[in-house]
């Protein structure tokens, strides 16, 4: 079993895309899953919805559950599958639950304001 932590994430935090910002949160959580980088996951509330675009796309974790996939659409670009979220995690990690997290890339900033 993968050892998986979910805590507070520190300060504030910012995604943006496509020269937008898709949403601030003083209420992220940062997820460490064992030979991973640590992801923060914003709340839905937090952030720009409309900018998030629901795919097809799904991928499966044994510890966490079934991951839904949004591409970012902005005026200036489409970016496929660059965030997901796991609509009904798996019971030890049911504090992502609502959050949504993102692909940092060329494309895609997250980090701490």
């Amino acid at each position: 079993m993968s050892k998986i932590e979910i805590r507070k994430a520190e300060g504030k935090w910012s995604v943006r895309a496509g020269g937008a910002v898709l949403g601030e949160s003083d209420a992220a959580l940062e997820l460490h899953e064992a030979g991973y980088e640590p992801v923060i996951y914003f709340p839905r509330a937090d952030l720009a919805m409309a900018f998030l675009d629901e795919t097809d796309h799904r991928t499966t974790c044994p510890h966490k559950g079934e991951a839904r996939y949004f591409s970012i659409v902005t005026k200036s670009t489409t970016i496929e599958n660059a965030a997901w979220s796991y609509e009904a995690p798996k019971e030890d990690v049911a504090q992502i639950a609502g959050h949504i997290a993102f692909y940092a890339s060329d494309h895609v900033t997250v980090e701490q304001l």
